[in-house]
């Protein structure tokens, strides 16, 4: 048994207008819901009411009532949306009507797994007609998550069946699984008002971890940040409040005017705005028709409603009753937690038709074929995840090497919780972690795939290229492995360790391999003899090749021999320059009197214009001058000629 007190624990109200659900709650809490003058007026709920609800053993949870409306659809699931289980209330007099159908759909596809059926009304209709009544909701709850939960009949007027409500309840929250706080703070925001002296409030279920005064906040999509002056839960103040409560947070540094209901509030720096939601998606079986591949459709997420189209990855369009996994590519940007269920009606008309569950938060549109089929995997892969160590396999096999800090936001996990999941699993699943500030992760799959494609190819340029000294690090990068440069730079760096290849001087080559060089060397030898023989009026490249009669493809190589060996350097595309000019320039700059510029390197060099500048520039790059406007700065003083 849990102590007393606050419990995360949420309870929606769900069913048809004007059944008594705003009644009930106020029966059961002393709260009237009905806060709005067109809801007192009209007699009906437009808006979400929430009301604290303390059971017989005192613990305190969280009760929503919803719209009962068919217009307002939209509000109702924004209060479904969180709730842990749920109250289908239906009128004794009235029965099941449309409303309570699409309620329970809408509950059964927001993941809502437990609940009860309450028959309000009671003092208005005779036994043997409850009786019917009862017959027909257990039959319209078969094969839905109420089926077989008690049905409590009810009067908010008289107060008769509420004690056994109560204590039915209480078993419902007793055997509920508590909500998780893993994973950092997420609250969809359902309301947000100002609060004189204190600055904004916003209010909302508490999807996901648990938020302290003090922390930093953000609002996604639309922006804005700032510190939690202080938390309520039911009107006392908190020092900390969790998932599965209900939570009014002041933001004073956020203008209540630049939010609207369907915005987060999150913990700083965890989440991020997207517009590409992968799903599990089921279209329900009383659905009108089916949905066509890239159809728009309205979504209802969290507490948002947008407009997405649909992308299947398999398939053109989706039948009723089938479940498949998807792509939702939304028209603005929304912010998304993995887990969140969510429902989608026809854009026109409005009609609930299905929903389903976020696999991935920030999907990509396929690019093509391939990539289309490497998503598809990736979902497939997801669907079947029991657990977060399936879910960081499948992100590894698509993504390849990935920095700690993008798999963990990307993922949105807890540093700790992810450190600890490698840690744990690494030697059984084969992950590899590399080391350093920000460590680099990558399945074994991806790992080995990728080792065996650079070998590969280091054997093929080997091959082709015998006279180079290896091939440059830039240039290995495969498509099995697509990760960023610098995680790219240090799974290089890690095979290097392992001496799987050898790593010198950004080139990487098999062990063992040595570069052939005899019968190039030959002609690099009379290339620099050429050069050298030119001075300091460089020859062009075409020159060049023209004076060694070769032809470009063996030129081409001659040059490439030259450059890896250090004795010669292309500048501006165009001249080549040996390294015994190189020194010999050197020198020159370091015996000119007074200011350097390009006029003095052309006399002294006894060249033009066409020559001395592009020398200088190479000696800029090597940062031996630096150019400050027309005339250039000596930084480092030639070397002797007996250390060059």
């Amino acid at each position: 048994m849990n102590a007393p007190g606050e419990f995360p624990f949420v309870i929606g109200t769900a069913g048809h207008i004007d059944h008594g659900k705003t009644a009930l709650v106020k029966a059961l809490t002393g709260v009237d819901c009905d806060r709005l003058r067109e809801e007192k007026k009209r007699g009906i709920t437009i808006e979400l009411g929430f009301a604290p609800l303390i059971l017989p053993d005192g613990r305190v949870v969280s009760l929503v009532d919803v719209p009962g409306h068919e217009r307002f659809i939209r509000q109702m699931v924004a209060g479904a949306a969180g709730i842990d289980a749920a109250l289908l209330v239906v009128a004794s007099d009235e029965g099941i009507m449309p409303q309570s159908r699409e309620h329970l759909d809408i509950l059964g596809l927001l993941g809502v797994q437990d609940g009860l059926v309450v028959l309000t009304k009671r003092d208005l209709v005779e036994e043997d007609f409850l009786a019917m009544v009862e017959e027909d909701v257990e039959a319209c709850v078969r094969g839905t998550f109420l089926e077989g939960r008690p049905v409590v009949p009810v009067s908010a007027f008289t107060g008769e069946g509420l004690e056994v409500l109560r204590e039915e309840v209480a078993r419902l929250v007793e055997r509920g699984a508590p909500r998780s706080r893993k994973g950092a703070f997420f609250l969809p925001i359902d309301r947000a008002f100002p609060i004189s002296g204190f600055g904004t409030v916003v209010t909302g279920t508490a999807y996901r971890g648990s938020l302290k005064e003090g922390e930093d906040v953000e609002i996604l999509p639309r922006g804005g940040r700032s510190k939690v002056r202080s938390l309520q839960v039911h009107g006392d103040r908190v020092p900390e409040a969790t998932a599965g409560q209900r939570v009014a947070v002041n933001i004073p540094s956020v203008s209540v005017d630049s939010l609207e209901r369907g915005d987060v509030l999150a913990v700083s720096g965890r989440y991020r705005e997207t517009s590409c939601l992968e799903v599990r998606l089921r279209l329900l079986p009383g659905a009108p028709e089916p949905v066509r591949h890239w159809q728009r459709l309205r979504v209802h997420l969290g507490t948002s409603d947008v407009v997405a189209r649909v992308g299947f990855l398999d398939r053109l369009r989706l039948n009723p009753g089938e479940e498949v996994c998807a792509q939702l590519v939304a028209e603005e940007p929304v912010a998304a937690v993995r887990g969140e269920h969510f429902v989608i009606r026809f854009y026109s008309p409005l009609q609930t038709i299905g929903g389903g569950e976020v696999l991935f938060a920030y999907g990509e549109k396929p690019r093509g074929a391939r990539s289309r089929e490497e998503r598809r995997r990736f979902l497939a892969s997801l669907c079947e995840a029991k657990n977060d160590g399936d879910r960081v396999e499948a992100y590894l096999d698509l993504a390849g090497c990935l920095p700690f800090t993008r798999l963990e936001q990307d993922l949105q996990c807890l540093s700790g919780d992810l450190m600890s999941l490698l840690r744990e699993q690494q030697a059984t699943r084969g992950w590899v972690v590399l080391s350093g500030a920000d460590p680099l992760v990558l399945s074994q799959r991806r790992h080995r795939a990728a080792k065996e494609e650079l070998i590969r190819r280091l054997e093929v340029f080997h091959e082709e290229h015998p006279e180079r000294k290896g091939l440059p690090v830039e240039e290995g990068v495969g498509a099995l492995l697509r990760g960023e440069q610098k995680a790219y730079r240090a799974w290089v760096e890690s095979l290097h360790a392992q001496g799987a290849l050898v790593l010198e001087e950004g080139r990487m080559r098999l062990p063992g391999f040595n570069p052939a060089r005899e019968g190039v060397q030959e002609t690099v030898s009379r290339l620099l003899e050429y050069a050298q023989s030119r001075g300091f009026q460089l020859p062009e490249l075409a020159e060049a090749q023209e004076a060694l009669a070769l032809d470009a493809s063996q030129f081409r190589r001659v040059l490439q021999v030259a450059k890896e060996s250090g004795e010669g350097h292309i500048l501006a595309g165009t001249f080549f320059l040996s390294r015994e000019v190189e020194r010999r320039f050197w020198s020159l700059l370091g015996g000119i009197d007074g200011e350097i510029t390009v006029a003095t390197v052309r006399d002294a060099s006894g060249t033009s214009r066409k020559y001395s500048l592009p020398l200088l520039e190479h000696f800029d790059s090597l940062g031996v001058t630096r150019r400050v406007q027309d005339r250039r700065v000596l930084l480092k003083r030639p070397p002797t000629q007996d250390n060059p």
